[in-house]
């Protein structure tokens, strides 16, 4: 299925004459996306900031996904259980609850997940659209994922809240992680239960879900499918000078951000990954980006080190790629890579056009890293195996025409272009309160 999408990029296929139009991408309409009802996903957003569905009730969506920083958290890699704060001044708990690791992967925006054509998220590709086990997906869970999942975003929300370092809990915690350690699925109806005895969201599931007579009838299948409903509403995002200028206004961009976009979709060979109406060909390759932190690896690798696809694919093939992101509104959702290795744009794009040398002059200081001491060797630990870096630095999927500063100055531009109004004016709303009566994480509070 995804073959096509691991071949790397050719130096023969940069060699394209002048943008056309026929080599920019279709506008983007409503139509592209999946339907939602409006009902659902007000539920959703309470859902998605209610830290109910954590096993220590100290942790939401919303935490690491939240509008102040394009639905990411602003950090190289975040912080989940144990941590207290939001986006960059997030820390950890420092009394008898302490983050025991890293999120070990940069927080994916969510701008765009409900259009129809995508059929797999993750930067790993852990989560697709395949009926292999009877359910509609392919994920972690395997055949314990329940039926009635209406999107792939809804199979995706059912598994932060089963993992120990995003929201679960630490071992001995909560009655959560503990039934996280018997099977996967145990995790749902505690979590379900919590939710629907809640009188205010049994009644709004009642009335918003066909299927539910009554609030017990609520489980974990319409939290998820009310989550993705929410995240399509809200972050259905096209809405640029870029989609402006698709739509047929020639006066959206300006000359520097045309100039970005004819290296874009010519000269430059970006759109040979980023391609198409989201800017993404959802397939996986490796960047070489500088190595760090404790990575997502193979269940029964010794070191800590990032694979990418091979950890879910367990073929050798696939080892260090990663998916290739959507662009829409990546200006405001920084830092860049599936680790978060570089804090700008301008920095992100240098590596592509010469990751050799991105690598050599990387810094420390370039992440965007809470510090937490007990992790300060762990971090950089995988930086003196001479072994792996030599494995990670020998594959490359990149071979980008090299352009000048002003060139690179014109790309930025045109990145910038992508942003939205919406999502630029954070007009998703956060809610002032859930019916959990825990806290909500607003951004002017940190």
């Amino acid at each position: 299925m995804f073959l096509h999408r691991l071949l790397p990029i050719t130096l023969s296929a940069l060699l394209a004459g002048p943008v056309l139009s026929a080599d920019l991408p279709e506008p983007l309409t409503t139509s592209d996306f999946l339907p939602h009802s409006p009902e659902k996903a007000e539920i959703g957003r309470l859902l998605f900031y209610d830290k109910i569905l954590s096993g220590n009730r100290n942790i939401s969506c919303g935490t690491c996904h939240h509008p102040a920083f394009g639905t990411s958290d602003g950090l190289s890699l975040g912080l989940g259980e144990g941590g207290v704060g939001l986006g960059p001044k997030r820390e950890s708990e420092t009394g008898e609850n302490p983050v025991i690791r890293r999120v070990p992967r940069n927080a994916p925006a969510l701008w765009n997940l409900g259009h129809k054509d995508i059929d797999v998220v993750m930067h790993d590709g852990r989560i697709s659209v395949d009926d292999i086990y009877g359910n509609g997906f392919d994920t972690p869970a395997e055949e314990w994922l329940p039926m009635g999942l209406e999107t792939i975003l809804a199979a995706q929300a059912m598994f932060p809240v089963t993992s120990k370092i995003e929201m679960a809990g630490n071992t001995g915690e909560n009655e959560v992680v503990g039934a996280r350690f018997d099977r996967i699925d145990n995790v749902w109806p505690i979590l379900a239960k919590r939710v629907r005895t809640i009188p205010a969201y049994g009644e709004a599931f009642v009335s918003a879900y066909d299927n539910i007579d009554t609030a017990e009838d609520v489980t974990m299948v319409e939290i998820a499918n009310a989550i993705s409903a929410f995240i399509i509403q809200d972050f259905t995002s096209f809405d640029s000078p870029f989609d402006a200028y698709l739509a047929g206004d020639s006066t959206a961009l300006n000359d520097l951000q045309r100039e970005g976009m004819e290296l874009f979709f010519g000269t430059a060979g970006c759109s040979n990954c980023h391609a198409g109406e989201l800017l993404s060909d959802q397939g996986f390759h490796a960047l070489g980006l500088p190595a760090f932190g404790p990575g997502r690896t193979r269940k029964f690798d010794l070191i800590n080190r990032d694979v990418g696809r091979m950890g879910e694919s367990d073929s050798l093939a696939d080892a260090y790629r990663f998916r290739t992101p959507m662009l829409r509104n990546v200006a405001l959702t920084g830092p860049y890579g599936h680790n978060g290795a570089y804090p700008t744009l301008e920095a992100m794009v240098r590596h592509h056009m010469n990751p050799e040398q991105g690598r050599a002059t990387w810094q420390r200081s370039d992440l965007v890293l809470p510090d937490v001491p007990w992790f300060r060797a762990a971090d950089f630990m995988i930086q003196n195996d001479r072994f792996e870096m030599a494995r990670q630095a020998g594959v490359l999927d990149i071979a980008l025409k090299q352009v000048s500063e002003d060139d690179i100055d014109a790309l930025v531009a045109f990145l910038g272009a992508l942003t939205g109004e919406k999502a630029a004016a954070q007009a998703s709303v956060v809610p002032e309160t859930v019916p959990s009566g825990l806290p909500v994480d607003h951004h002017q509070n940190f």
